[in-house]
């Protein structure tokens, strides 16, 4: 099996509805998003997936969310813009493009602070 991962940022702002604290605020975060496809076959040239492609797919996903506040986005006006559901998003959409090759989409909100999503 072959994995292949980049990894991009993008910012937004979010709060989380129902928290007892002080992610109940708006806030922001300069999140970093790390996308790992996988499969069993190369292509002629001997990549999984070309990283221009991979990235550009990416790019689009988080231009949609840059500089947005989450909570008015259509994906979370019912489910909280959380970590794990960002993740979640990022994955469904990402499979579009990518039909059953997306491992994994973990998202960093601090440095130390992430959630991955994967279906495996």
């Amino acid at each position: 099996m072959y994995k292949v991962k980049i990894i991009k940022n993008f910012s937004s702002a979010h709060n989380l509805r129902g928290y007892e604290g002080n992610c109940e605020n708006l806030h922001g975060h300069n999140w970093r998003v790390e996308a790992a496809l996988k499969g069993d076959k190369l292509d002629n040239v001997g990549m999984l997936v070309d990283f221009r492609v991979l990235k550009r797919a990416l790019n689009a996903i988080l231009d949609d969310l840059d500089h947005k506040y989450l909570n008015e986005h259509e994906a979370f006006k019912v489910i909280n813009p959380t970590s794990e559901n960002i993740a979640k998003y990022i994955f469904d959409t990402l499979g579009k493009t990518f039909p059953n090759m997306v491992d994994s989409v973990t998202i960093w909100e601090s440095d130390d602070a992430c959630a991955t999503y994967t279906e495996s």
